[in-house]
């Protein structure tokens, strides 16, 4: 071999090696799911005298409008529960109530950042009883606006006396 191909191999070899050391990785990150991407979740509504709904419901976090308690986010991040907007039990109540044709009513409670449920289909819990929330058998720790749900959870609302 010529000493000039020589030269040049090793110098081509070098310069590509160096290339390929510095070059940036490429990144093969899987893409980030939306954390309020619709879910599907069973909802039940329990009253006094049997049940008021039962049914799957597509739901995500989204503002509510009620009479009493007027429009706020239902969205988890209240009271900065989540960080970022995540399905709730109170807006799938409220897309259930949206689908189905019934009402429901709820006061807004701004040092909890959350709503109370106090109505569903005329059904009232009154000074006798309220409108518990529970997600897979377990009461809710948080309010229904706090309470992230995921892709086939269950969740009552079960009308519960003092």
């Amino acid at each position: 071999m010529r000493p000039n191909l020589v030269r040049r191999t090793l110098v081509t070899t070098a310069a590509l090696g160096l290339a390929l050391a510095t070059a940036p990785a490429v990144a093969h990150a899987k893409p980030v799911p939306d954390a309020n991407a619709p879910v599907k979740v069973g909802l039940t509504v329990q009253g006094p005298d049997g049940v008021l709904f039962k049914g799957q419901i597509k739901t995500k976090g989204h503002s509510v409008t009620m009479v009493t308690g007027g429009t706020h986010k239902c969205d988890g991040t209240n009271g900065s529960a989540n960080p970022s907007a995540v399905p709730t039990p109170t807006a799938a109540l409220d897309d259930a109530a949206k689908k189905k044709h019934f009402t429901w009513d709820g006061t807004w409670y701004a040092s909890f950042d959350d709503f109370s449920v106090d109505t569903i289909k005329n059904v009232s819990g009154g000074g006798a009883a309220y409108w518990s929330i529970s997600v897979n058998g377990a009461p809710t720790p948080v309010g229904g606006c706090q309470f992230k749900l995921k892709a086939g959870d269950r969740v009552a609302f079960t009308w519960t006396s003092f």
